[in-house]
């Protein structure tokens, strides 16, 4: 019999259908038993009473993947489950196939929640990421990429896919890792940022989703490794305040959308509905000054919001202007990569931004430096070889306009949409200073272990 989709079943009623799926749950009850079968598409109560059933039934296990053919019944009034797609149905089973049946699971899987510390977490991966909250946080994820890739072809951007092996450290600095394959250096990159410079001077409006490397010596809830940017640049603008339109115009869209998608998965997460109107906008002195009078604490030194910060102003922004967004601008140039513009009115700071959402940044970007002259300029006074960046700068010999370009966080916007505690959980196989799949420890002591 063909398999029907879990999703499909309440239109099924009265009828023999097929599923397949793995177990989630299973209830014995003597003569009669009730698991839990879930696929792609939902999930499924199935009734068991036959012997050979319950027989079958009987060796089940939590992730057994299994094939069950039965039939549709509608379930009583007082049985309806209204947080179920398939609440009002159940299945009563003829016949469960095993198709893979688990070792013994090293914790239980079975319940809406899956208690387990970060690294046990991080350690099961491929294991708890089949739990359904798990499953979950990358559903939103995936919609938060789809809604990023919907809302930049609403500019009028069109999708590139860049390397992510480079002849120079994007942003200067010595926080890249090496190549060691080339008869030269070579970096992985820490940004798609100069590629998609050079492929405005093209197309004039450009998108893409691309993975970012940075080597950085810090273990922190909101630092990973290796992480996913979702980049927009424009060009031809005509005004600083177009970028932050186009930003925030992403930013609310993406969230907005996600949530209006997916209201029942915030609320099991226990999530507020996102606010993502009125965005106020503050320079950074503006943000330290408010941060200033709610505190106490003296930042006027300070070149950059820390997370604490970030948090305060965060919350003033909730509280003033009814927003879970705020834009940082004109942060210090001293504090930015070579290709980021000064402010023409105050040349200490730059035309620059980030916007954060609940306590978090999650965007970056800034006016680009589109003149030749001046682009040289600025790596030689960041450290930077020219010589590393020619095909680089020879986008801008050849009839640059003025243009600049955003990047957000997918990992972060995900994180801080389902308001986790830590960004790894936001990271399907995540990478950082203390893993790569495995933590290092764990392998160090199972080698202790067979000596």
């Amino acid at each position: 019999m063909k398999r029907t989709l879990i999703k499909d079943s309440p239109q099924k009623v009265g009828t023999e259908i097929t599923v397949a799926g793995w177990i989630q749950t299973v209830r014995k009850h003597g003569k009669i038993a009730f698991f839990d079968v879930y696929d792609r598409s939902g999930l499924l109560q199935v009734v068991a009473t036959a012997p050979e059933v319950l027989e079958t039934v009987n060796k089940l296990e939590q992730r057994a993947a299994v094939r069950v053919t039965g039939t549709l019944k509608q379930r009583g009034e007082k049985y309806i489950n209204p947080d179920l797609l398939t609440g009002t149905v159940e299945m009563e089973s003829s016949e469960v196939e095993i198709i893979s049946l688990p070792d013994t699971l090293p914790f239980d899987m079975g319940g809406k929640e899956l208690k387990l510390e970060l690294p046990t977490l991080l350690d099961y991966r491929s294991l708890t990421l089949k739990h359904e909250t798990q499953r979950d946080i990358f559903i939103i994820q995936a919609a938060i990429a789809e809604e990023f890739r919907n809302a930049a072809k609403a500019l009028d951007c069109i999708e590139i896919f860049v390397p992510t092996i480079v002849a120079g450290a994007t942003e200067g600095g010595a926080e890249v890792f090496s190549v060691d394959y080339f008869d030269r250096k070579a970096y992985m990159s820490q940004s798609p940022q100069l590629y998609k410079q050079m492929m405005v001077g093209v197309f004039e409006r450009v998108f893409t989703i691309a993975k970012a490397y940075r080597a950085e010596p810090s273990v922190t809830t909101r630092h990973l490794t290796e992480a996913t940017q979702m980049d927009v640049e424009i060009a031809f603008i005509e005004s600083f305040d177009e970028l932050l339109d186009a930003l925030e115009f992403v930013g609310t869209t993406v969230i907005a959308k996600v949530a209006e998608r997916y209201p029942k998965i915030l609320e099991a997460f226990g999530v507020e509905k996102p606010l993502t109107s009125n965005v106020p906008r503050l320079t950074l002195r503006e943000a330290q000054e408010i941060v200033t009078k709610r505190t106490g604490r003296d930042l006027s030194k300070e070149k950059d919001l820390n997370p604490e910060d970030e948090k305060e102003i965060c919350l003033w922004a909730k509280e003033e202007k009814q927003s879970d967004f705020v834009t940082i601008t004109h942060f210090p140039m001293e504090k930015k990569p070579f290709y980021t513009h000064p402010d023409p009115e105050s040349t200490e700071y730059s035309l620059s931004y980030d916007l954060l959402f609940r306590g978090l940044e999650v965007l970056s970007g800034s006016r680009r430096v589109d003149n030749y002259d001046l682009l040289v300029k600025q790596m030689k006074d960041k450290k930077v070889d020219p010589d590393s960046f020619r095909m680089y700068l020879m986008a801008f010999k050849y009839g640059m306009p003025p243009e600049g370009g955003f990047s957000f966080g997918l990992e972060r916007l995900t994180m801080k949409l389902l308001e986790l505690s830590n960004v790894r959980e936001a990271s399907l196989f995540p990478r950082d200073m203390e893993r790569i799949d495995e933590r290092f420890s764990k392998i160090a002591d199972n080698t202790s272990d067979k000596k």
